[in-house]
């Protein structure tokens, strides 16, 4: 009956199923949302705890690694507290540029790099939980590698992720690569049997 229905309609039954699919919304098997917090093409938004390399160029004294506090602030001699919490490196780079330009430093060259980000935090059903450092590419697998890995009674197929200046955790199953970004909170469950 099919292969009749199929025959009859030819052409314009395959042309009906080709423009259906072409309109349906297509969904990855799994997203991962990428925060602005993640990209690693100069986007990264700094927060507290980063800590940032700043080059003064001619001024040695100021030249250092410099820490975002808990305010989101960083202390630079000559220019004074420089808010960096939400803002680029690019952007924290204009403003020490116009809070040096105020003090004493004549047009002043000045370049930001992050030295380290700040940490993510893992607990739950792992061996050690706990702070630990983020670095690029970092996944869920690989932050419960980092923490001595699951302990028995450990739920292997979904974890929990409260995302840096998020309110709520999210569940995310493990089948796939689950990105974590600096700041970031992973929680392991507890499995029933």
């Amino acid at each position: 009956m099919l292969q009749r229905l199929i025959r009859l309609a030819g052409p314009s039954f395959l042309l009906l199923i080709a423009v259906a699919c072409a309109t349906l919304p297509t969904m990855p098997l799994a997203q991962a949302q990428q925060p602005p917090a993640a990209s690693p093409s100069g986007s990264y938004v700094l927060g507290p705890n980063d800590r940032v390399r700043l080059k003064v160029y001619g001024e040695s004294d100021i030249t250092g690694e410099y820490e975002v506090d808990s305010n989101g602030l960083v202390s630079i001699p000559l220019a004074g507290h420089v808010k960096a919490a939400g803002l680029t490196t690019r952007q924290l780079e204009k403003a020490i540029v116009s809070a040096l330009s105020k003090g004493i430093v004549r047009d002043p060259r000045v370049n930001v790099e992050i030295a380290l980000y700040r940490p993510y935090y893992i607990l739950g059903e792992v061996k050690k939980s706990g702070e630990y450092p983020y670095r690029l590419g970092l996944t869920v697998m690989d932050a419960v590698a980092s923490a001595g890995g699951f302990t028995y009674r450990a739920n292997e197929n979904k974890v929990y992720l409260r995302r840096s200046g998020a309110g709520v955790e999210e569940i995310y199953a493990l089948d796939a690569p689950v990105p974590v970004f600096p700041g970031d909170n992973i929680r392991i469950p507890e499995r029933y049997f």
